[in-house]
């Protein structure tokens, strides 16, 4: 698969359809997951929002090298290998709203690169009480790490200490000391002091999201010659050094990009 596009009604107002009813939530319930060479779990499964861009439920316009929402529109350049294979699905958990689906999927059927790997995408959510690890990636196998989609917002505005957390990186036998440790949150997505200029839209990293008043935040960063490469395994969370006292509660959600030697999924439900 070389490129995917899809769009879909529901978090705006149609004004062919104007008593439709309206939720940007729809971005989280609405279910993405893709199956490669009959594999039983998918290897993506994530909601639409949080794939393309728009965890907070905010559809910002933005464009880096491999994904983003285009005024309406949501698209991804990841490549997708295939050796058999593979199928899409998109389920709508909203109880309320309906919604019609666009897709086009333009894949090519061309030999492969020896040991290429199958293309992942591996959601992880949660309520944070502070101190605790934002999980973002855990797999077994053999692959790299091409990054990740991440999206934060605090419980109570104005804050953002969340960003305090460097990244921690595990990988095959270093797994009780990391093999990486950042100096920041926001500092892993390459921008610095709570990204003190505000929103940017880079080719492998961005900020399309800043609130500081609602305390949200949406960041994404892509890995190319800066892959992380395992044999094994990896795990990949970001972990708050400051003192519990100190911290507040928020919540976070994430997509990490990954490829591995299987195509079985191994995220959470």
């Amino acid at each position: 698969i070389a490129q995917f596009w899809m769009t879909f009604p529901g978090w705006f107002w149609q004004h062919w359809n104007p008593n439709a009813p309206i939720n940007q939530s729809i971005l989280k319930t609405l279910i993405l997951r893709i199956y490669f060479d009959g594999a039983e779990q998918p290897s993506v499964a994530t909601p639409v929002g949080d794939f393309f861009g728009a965890g907070l439920c905010q559809v910002v316009s933005f464009a880096s090298l491999y994904f983003g929402t285009s005024s309406g529109g949501f698209f991804c350049k990841w490549p997708m290998p295939f050796r058999k294979s593979f199928r899409v699905e998109v389920e709508n958990l909203d109880t309320e709203i309906d919604t019609d689906v666009f897709c086009n999927i333009l894949y090519q059927l061309a030999p492969l690169p020896e040991g290429i790997g199958y293309f992942h995408a591996q959601f992880n959510t949660g309520f944070n009480k502070g101190p605790d690890p934002v999980q973002i990636a855990d797999v077994q196998g053999r692959g790299h790490y091409a990054g990740c989609q991440l999206y934060m917002q605090g419980e109570e505005q104005n804050y953002l200490s969340f960003l305090e957390a460097p990244e921690y990186v595990y990988v095959d036998d270093d797994w009780q000391t990391p093999r990486l440790t950042g100096t920041g949150l926001e500092d892993y997505f390459l921008g610095g002091w709570y990204f003190r200029e505000g929103t940017l839209a880079g080719p492998y990293h961005g900020v399309p999201v800043k609130d500081a008043l609602n305390a949200s935040v949406a960041m994404y960063r892509v890995h190319e010659t800066d892959a992380i490469c395992f044999q094994q395994r990896l795990k990949f969370a970001f972990v708050n050094p400051w003192s519990p006292d100190r911290l507040k509660h928020f919540c976070f959600s994430s997509a990490a990009f990954l490829y591995l030697d299987q195509p079985e999924g191994q995220g959470p439900a």
